[in-house]
């Protein structure tokens, strides 16, 4: 099909919830590129939105999904996979969790974390069920993780939400702590917000939120969607800041692109959950963990992270350049590949004009760009983004 045919088949055919995309049809990609269906090759610089942590046509994971293809995609769980059972091993001795469950997606993951939260302490025989989350968070779009979400503008058109969540100011220790009831079970938080605006946790808050849940008796759930599996050059975001949560969410680039999603759990907390009380048809299927596992052997690999540390280092030098020499640019933030420029113009039209240039890029709101690459980006690349950026902002 040409373009504009599959652009007016999908506004034909497609509920309309993405509004007026890009105009652009992709059709393949390799290594950090995509390409349309008209030749046109895309640095990218989007990923996925943080999924393609190993870019396009890795030869490990499309080797480990051919072969698993030719096996089994899915059966039950009601059965045994050596798959899945090797993945759970590697994440769990990969990270401060001790037992891991597997979903599709990041909401089912957050969705799963509350509920063993509430469940830990029913066991218990306290009614604790309140979640504490904070402003410009980000949690999902079930209504649960949306109620969870401090972001109304999500909210609005499916109120009445479900009850028992609280916002508080983001990097605001005492706000957090004067939340805090005998009804809390837990504070939930992203060690950077993604969505929200590349908005990074003070180091000091996040410790400090640890102090709190253990004074209060609560848990703490760090939903790393965005930030885990490698995107602040550490595997968890966690360990960028030192600091142990009782329960992590993982999605987005834990598959490379296939759908799953998952979370972790101290063996206290984890062993809250009974046989019934959570399932999922299709989570860990070994097609899913097949590709889970081949991604993180190669993150894993020696050098990996310290390469992603050494090229986010680079970026966002590169990018703070641009911040001295243009009054457009407030501020330049995030760790690892995940950062973000704050803009005093429109970043959806700066992401448009660099994708007439070749190169695709995220917004965090109204003026924020954000850039979540694949992992494997070299230098070279980020010299062609600032290029490109560079000549936008020059006009």
């Amino acid at each position: 099909m040409l373009k504009e045919e599959v652009i007016q088949t999908d506004q034909d055919y497609f509920m309309n919830v993405f509004g007026k995309r890009f105009p652009i049809v992709l059709e393949r990609g390799e290594g950090v590129c995509l390409y349309d269906n008209e030749g046109v090759e895309y640095l990218d610089f989007a990923a996925g939105i943080a999924v393609n942590a190993l870019g396009y046509k890795h030869p490990q994971v499309t080797e480990a999904l051919k072969e698993q293809v030719e096996k089994l995609l899915h059966a039950s769980n009601l059965y045994y996979f050596e798959i899945q059972a090797k993945l759970s091993k590697l994440l769990v001795e990969n990270s401060c969790g001790d037992k891991v469950f597997y979903g599709n997606s990041g909401a089912e993951a957050n969705e799963g974390a509350i509920k063993l939260a509430r469940k830990y302490f029913k066991e218990q025989g306290q009614e604790k069920y309140e979640v504490i989350t904070a402003k410009e968070s980000f949690h999902g779009r079930t209504l649960s993780t949306l109620a969870a979400t401090g972001q109304t503008k999500y909210q609005k058109a499916f109120t009445p939400l479900p009850k028992g969540f609280k916002h508080v100011s983001y990097n605001d220790l005492n706000a957090a702590q004067k939340a805090i009831t005998k009804q809390t079970a837990a504070i939930m938080v992203e060690p950077i917000q993604g969505e929200g605006g590349v908005n990074p946790a003070q180091k000091e808050y996040l410790q400090g939120l640890r102090e709190l849940c253990d004074q209060a008796g609560i848990l703490l759930i760090f939903d790393e969607i965005q930030t885990g599996i490698g995107r602040t050059g550490d595997l968890f975001a966690y360990q960028t800041y030192g600091v142990e949560p009782d329960i992590v969410t993982l999605a987005k680039a834990l598959g490379n692109g296939m759908p799953i999603s998952a979370f972790l759990a101290k063996d206290r907390v984890a062993d809250a959950f009974k046989p019934g009380d959570h399932a999922s048809t299709f989570g860990g299927n070994p097609l899913a963990c097949r590709a889970a596992y081949a991604t993180l052997q190669v993150i894993l690999e020696d050098g990996f992270l310290k390469k992603v540390k050494e090229v986010g280092a680079y970026f966002r030098e590169r990018l703070e350049q641009l911040a001295v020499q243009y009054d457009s640019v407030v501020e330049v933030r995030g760790k690892g590949l995940m950062i973000g420029v704050e803009l005093k113009i429109s970043a959806k039209e700066v992401v448009g004009k660099l994708l007439d240039g070749g190169v695709l890029a995220l917004t965090a709101g109204e003026n924020v760009l954000r850039f979540l690459p694949p992992l494997i980006i070299t230098t070279e690349d980020v010299d062609q983004l600032v290029k490109s950026l560079d000549r936008i902002l020059a006009e």
